[in-house]
């Protein structure tokens, strides 16, 4: 099955490029409410299940035995980007549980910040593993570890304790068996798991209503939503489309970026999950078609809407400010009814 075009790129009147992609949008009894592309085919899902995975961060009793706090719980939850807070609260979130940085094993990066990165270069200083955009969510697995007083090393591999944790939370919530076969290694080397577009969307509707989880899983569930609520900066950072949209919505919103043209969203109050994996693995047009998704369904004032569609519609513009071209989102996606 051919993916339908999703997000057009529209320059001087001519189309100039196209980016196809699947939608599933799945309440949280598992029925589709809307379903764009091939949404049977597995995806990665990448970091756009970090709030997945940090829910045994929560369960395990560690969050509170580390008295960890909303910045804390949002970190784990985060793709950041390695701004000085954010580097300063997973190095407390270490410190808790009486680790450094040498115990991460995300590997290491420039922050996606220019002005971090910019910092460093300018006091002759380089990225550490703290700069990684994954340390949140790493130093939030290591938290789980020793809180279970089980050795963290080798937390990463897939037979860790701690993976075996994460691996049982996403079978419960997406309800697919994850089986070897459909395994592979992430960016930041901890498992990533191919799941289908509709059963990840059901998984988010899952997670944001707290509907047909187990108490302690939907409780959770609703503390890590209300720390990416009152915390969005530290689930992505200055600028970026995560912490803008979360800020603007939250908590009527969770949304959650992943590599390679995913996204994943939960609508509480609607108790909708909405997965969305672009074919050329594109941010831009995950992003438009996110915010035209929480347009279309989640309740909004006008200057909610019109903020929206910056992010929906956005005015590309060269180096000098004029205005070149603009995204536009298809009508499947825009405003067609949903099945």
């Amino acid at each position: 099955m051919s993916n339908p075009v999703l997000v057009e790129l529209r320059r001087g009147g001519l189309i100039e490029s196209r980016h196809r992609g699947a939608v599933a949008i799945v309440d949280a009894d598992g029925a589709t409410v809307l379903a764009v592309g091939d949404v049977a085919k597995p995806v990665f899902p990448r970091s756009a299940v970090k709030p997945l995975q940090a829910l045994p961060l929560v369960e395990s009793g560690a969050a509170d035995c580390y008295a960890l706090g909303d910045e804390e719980l949002a970190l784990a939850c985060a793709s950041h980007s390695g701004e000085p807070a954010h580097v300063e609260v997973v190095t407390g979130m270490l410190s808790k549980a009486g680790l450094d940085a040498s115990a991460l094993a995300c590997g290491t990066h420039w922050p996606s910040s220019q002005t971090a990165a910019f910092a460093l270069a300018r006091a002759g200083t380089g990225p550490s593993a703290l700069h990684n955009n994954c340390s949140g969510k790493h130093a939030g697995f290591l938290c789980v570890t020793c809180a279970m007083g089980v050795a963290h090393a080798g937390y990463w591999r897939p037979e860790h304790a701690v993976q075996r944790c994460v691996r049982a939370v996403l079978e419960d919530l997406t309800g697919v068996g994850l089986s070897d076969d459909c395994r592979a290694v992430d960016g930041c080397s901890v498992p990533t798991w191919a799941i289908p577009l509709a059963n990840l969307a059901h998984a988010f509707a899952k997670f944001g209503s707290g509907h047909g989880l187990e108490r302690e899983r939907a409780r959770a569930a609703a503390q890590l939503r209300t720390a990416c609520a009152r915390k969005p900066w530290y689930v992505a950072g200055t600028g970026r489309f995560c912490t803008e949209i979360m800020g603007l919505l939250a908590p009527r919103v969770l949304v959650k970026t992943g590599a390679e043209g995913v996204f994943g969203c939960s609508l509480p109050e609607l108790g909708l999950g909405i997965a969305i994996k672009c074919d050329d693995g594109t941010g831009r047009a995950a992003e438009a078609i996110t915010a035209a998704l929480i347009a279309r369904f989640v309740p909004v004032d006008d200057a909610e809407r019109t903020r929206l569609a910056s992010f929906a519609g956005p005015t590309l513009r060269n180096w000098n400010g004029i205005e070149v071209g603009s995204l536009q989102v298809s009508e499947a996606i825009a405003g067609a009814s949903p099945r």
